[in-house]
């Protein structure tokens, strides 16, 4: 028998739990004067960024800024079709990494007290240092995969041995527009893992690797 040309795929995931927490909250007033709607949102955002600097001191905050800051005025209608007086409205938009769940807790409950505050996203992910490390891992796995699995088909058709011609990402082996491509080293939330309690639980991470292998037979 001549050489055989074996295109494979081969998947690898791994379940790692998250380490990080991305979140983000807005702070929202609004009232008839612009001077005092204006004033009450520094306030308030001021109190919600003192209690991220006590955390990035302790170690449970990675980073935090808040660079989102909005004023406007608007003059609503009721329901009878009139227009009403003018009023004011002024947000803060302010985001942090949290390291540590139990914090992220306690400083969810303490800043959703407030009216005038409102938790927009909570993101779990890894580290950087973690992603890289499992995706390199989960990707070199995959590859065996592909091996293991050419080879399998080598030893069913009788041929010895199998060597590597190609290895790609899926997708980019050939073109396939009736089918997206899989994304490689792919990070999924395994779980919303936030409730009304405010007592959170870093959900797992999917971190998944699909690669397509050509192989030669002989």
């Amino acid at each position: 028998m001549s050489d055989v040309v074996i295109t494979v795929r081969g998947e690898s995931s791994a379940r790692v739990r998250a380490e990080e927490a991305a979140v983000r909250v807005t702070v929202s007033t609004d009232g008839p004067s612009r001077g005092p709607v204006v004033e009450r949102a520094q306030e308030r955002a001021s109190t919600v960024q003192d209690g991220l600097v006590a955390h990035l001191r302790s170690g449970e905050v990675s980073e935090w800024s808040s660079a989102r800051v909005s004023v406007w005025s608007d003059r609503p209608w009721n329901n009878e079709g009139v227009q009403l007086p003018l009023v004011h409205h002024a947000s803060v938009e302010v985001s942090a990494t949290f390291t540590d769940a139990g914090a992220l807790s306690w400083w969810l409950g303490d800043v959703a007290e407030s009216d005038d505050v409102q938790v927009t996203a909570v993101e779990w992910r890894l580290s950087p240092d973690t992603r890289a490390r499992v995706e390199r891992e989960v990707a070199a796995e995959a590859v065996h995969v592909a091996v293991e699995r050419a080879a399998a088909y080598a030893d069913a058709l009788g041929l010895a041995s199998v060597s590597a011609v190609e290895i790609a990402d899926a997708g980019l082996l050939g073109a396939r527009p009736e089918a997206p491509a899989p994304i490689n080293a792919r990070l999924m939330a395994a779980s919303n893992a936030h409730g009304p309690s405010f007592s959170l639980q870093p959900p797992e991470i999917d971190v998944t690797s699909v690669v397509e292998g050509r192989f030669r037979a002989e």
